[in-house]
């Protein structure tokens, strides 16, 4: 039995019948599989290197693997189980199966990662990382008005994706403005080039220093989505973010840059009872106040995203319905957003899915 990757579920058919495998010979690609799935292999290799002891052990559980594939090759002769194309991490994972060694698996590692950072480009995380399988495709041309927006965000991301210094970012500005569909976009635009994105939910604040070192070794860039945020005085998730951004005792990898979305400025809920008494004299006060306040302030790049206005809403409906508009969708469309849903994004595609 093996030590190292996971045991082919048995009986063997039921592997490949729960499996979601690629088109072509089927037992090849449900092997190759155990390489990818050998996450606390994987991680190793990753933080630690290969050791020669290591790298013998590796050695023998890729020569029985190998010689399993030739039994089941033979002896159970069957066509392809899936239509779609291999990922690459799956054609790479194959070629260490058929000829590779110790070597060749820690490059698999370092060049596609493991489990599902090897399969998948979205995930969520409140406390523990889920995978996306079917992440939303949406691009950047669907942010009509907002070109100089989207180009200083896009500058900023493929400086991070070449290794170059990048600013955490701050997309601010009114409701159904673009602000999520922006950061959703890079996703889309940078995948191939390994950008991943974590779209960080309220929960999973408090576990952020371990999700760091999740990702620190892994080959891919990670974009920490955090999207609407703002935070009562006293908020916990306050000081989780304030840390991320400004420094803690645990250091922020590399490949993690922080993008966040927010409908406020200083991503603060105010009252006036949290303002001290303008004759205060006070110090402690108007340093609470402004340590409250600044937390804004620790993103290196703020994108505002101002509301639509009529033209910019009625060119968004049109680009959505790829055609350009007559008059009466054009007034089917100021209709709908007058009807109290306001002019934004978010209506022009509300009214062009109704509209279709």
């Amino acid at each position: 039995m093996s030590t190292l990757f996971p045991p082919l579920p048995e009986p063997p058919r039921r592997a490949l019948l729960e499996a979601d495998l690629p088109e072509g010979e089927p037992w090849g690609w449900r092997l190759a599989a155990l390489l990818l799935e050998a996450e606390d292999l994987a991680r190793k290799l990753l933080t630690q290197g290969l050791s020669p002891g290591l790298a013998q052990v590796i050695e023998d559980e890729l020569l029985a693997l190998r010689q399993r594939l030739h039994v089941l090759r033979t002896s159970d002769r069957l066509a392809s189980f899936g239509l779609r194309p291999p990922l690459p991490a799956e054609v790479a994972a194959l070629e260490v199966l058929e000829e590779g060694d110790a070597q060749s698996l820690l490059h698999l590692y370092r060049q596609h990662g493991y489990g599902a950072f090897a399969r998948h480009s979205a995930y969520l995380f409140g406390g523990r990382l889920e995978a996306v399988p079917n992440p939303d495709p949406v691009s950047f041309a669907a942010l009509v008005g907002f070109e100089r927006q989207v180009a200083a965000l896009r500058t900023n991301v493929e400086r991070f994706l070449e290794g170059q210094p990048a600013l955490s970012t701050l997309l601010y500005g009114a409701r159904g403005c673009g602000k999520s569909t922006a950061v959703k976009a890079l996703r889309t635009a940078y995948a191939a080039r390994g950008l991943r994105l974590v779209e960080v939910l309220y929960p999973g604040l408090g576990q952020l220093p371990a999700l760091l070192e999740v990702l620190r070794p892994l080959p891919h860039k990670f974009v920490l989505y955090l999207d609407d945020l703002a935070f009562s005085a006293e908020d916990p998730g306050f000081h989780q973010l304030k840390a991320l951004l400004e420094g803690a005792v645990y250091q922020r990898p590399a490949n993690v840059l922080v993008v966040a979305t927010s409908n406020r400025r200083n991503l603060i809920n105010e009252s006036w009872a949290d303002r001290p008494d303008p004759g205060s004299t006070d110090p402690a006060a108007w340093d609470t106040l402004q340590n409250k306040l600044a937390l804004a302030d620790r993103f290196g790049l703020v994108l505002t995203f101002p509301p639509f206005d009529q033209q910019g809403f009625l060119r968004t409906v049109s680009y959505l319905l790829e055609r350009d508009l007559d008059d009466a969708t054009r007034q089917a469309a100021l209709r709908f957003a007058q009807e109290g849903r306001g002019f934004s994004g978010r209506t022009a595609r509300q009214f062009a899915d109704w509209h279709r």
